[in-house]
């Protein structure tokens, strides 16, 4: 099977290393977001300290900041913008592991796991009331316009996934429009924040929107080539199959073979998606009709579209540190 891992994922394109021209402003914003998050209500400080702890790569924080700096200079504007995002999204995954009824979350318990559905659910809106203060009381309007577009973006994409699932019948293009409002959206979200917060006109600030949609998408096909590579990239083969989640591999191939062989595949993800040698047989098939290695490409035009827009923007050390920062979103081994 193809290995998506290239040459490339070398220490230049390590987290630590993309993050070196930011690393006190991070390091400023990640003191400050933990402080807002402190309460006087003991659960909830509890709790709040317990999200603090389990924090990813950063990597939305990581995109506000370099589009800031790439445009001017990272202010108290940036510092809010990047927070604010944090805390609407993290307000999203609180409610989604209630919903998918998950017990764990990047390697930790879920909310919901440890406090139960009605807390977590309560948590979510807390974090949503802090992050919608946090842009009234100091009159950031136009980054709360930004961030709860994508929000509203997410919840339609969660919903028409969830409508489209029951029959398996999503076209390539309703693909690509889940996706884009699901996952590009938020990351579109942190590009155009970034720029507006160092005050770049309309115009820039739509150009670096697309920047961040076009990384999203291509982050989301890495995401789904994950299902169907090898079992040492990070993410356990199969995953998708088992939850019914038809993704652009699997999409593509169904296009390409007879119809009694569609029927066939689509029958054993309705039925048998829990049966190993089913589920390795739908993945066999999958990169028989071309599905990886077409996703893959798609993968590939995304992200030159995205560099394309980089291209435009003002050639300095925080359009490189994008520039890789993209490059780790597709090269990335979970």
């Amino acid at each position: 099977m193809f290995n998506l891992q290239s040459e490339k994922t070398s220490l230049e394109l390590s987290i630590d290393h993309i993050k070196k021209p930011i690393e006190s402003d991070l390091n400023l914003f990640e003191d400050t977001f933990s402080k807002s998050m402190k309460t006087n209500v003991p659960l909830l400080n509890t709790i709040m300290t317990y999200i603090v702890k389990r924090k990813g790569k950063m990597i939305r924080p990581m995109f506000v900041l370099f589009c800031s700096k790439l445009h001017g200079e990272i202010n108290e504007r940036t510092y809010r913008g990047a927070s604010l995002i944090e805390l609407l999204h993290t307000a999203t995954l609180v409610h989604d592991d209630v919903v998918d009824g998950s017990d764990m979350r990047r390697g930790f318990f879920s909310i919901n796991a440890l406090w139960k559905n009605k807390i977590a659910v309560l948590v979510g809106d807390f974090l949503l009331a802090k992050g919608l203060l946090l842009s009234i009381d100091n009159n950031d309007f136009d980054l709360l316009k930004i961030v709860s577009e994508s929000v509203k973006k997410m919840s339609e994409g969660e919903l028409l996934q969830i409508e489209k699932a029951r029959r398996l019948d999503i076209t390539e293009d309703i693909y690509y429009d889940i996706i884009t409002k699901k996952t590009a959206s938020l990351i579109a979200s942190c590009c155009a924040i970034g720029a507006a917060a160092a005050n770049a006109d309309k115009e820039t600030i739509e150009k670096m929107r697309l920047f961040g949609e076009y990384t999203g998408i291509a982050f989301q096909i890495k995401d789904d080539l994950f299902d169907y590579g090898d079992n040492n990239i990070g993410k356990p083969t199969g995953i998708d199959i088992k939850e019914k989640k038809m993704t652009l591999p699997l999409i593509y191939a169904l296009n390409q073979c007879s119809s009694s062989e569609k029927k066939k595949i689509i029958y054993i993800i309705k039925n048998h998606n829990t049966d190993k040698k089913k589920v390795a047989e739908v993945i066999q098939f999958v990169h028989q009709f071309g599905g990886f290695d077409y996703a893959k490409s798609k993968m590939e035009m995304y992200k030159t579209m995205a560099l394309d827009i980089l291209e435009q923007m003002p050639d300095n050390e925080s359009r490189r540190s994008l520039s890789q920062l993209l490059e780790f979103v597709i090269v990335r081994k979970k």
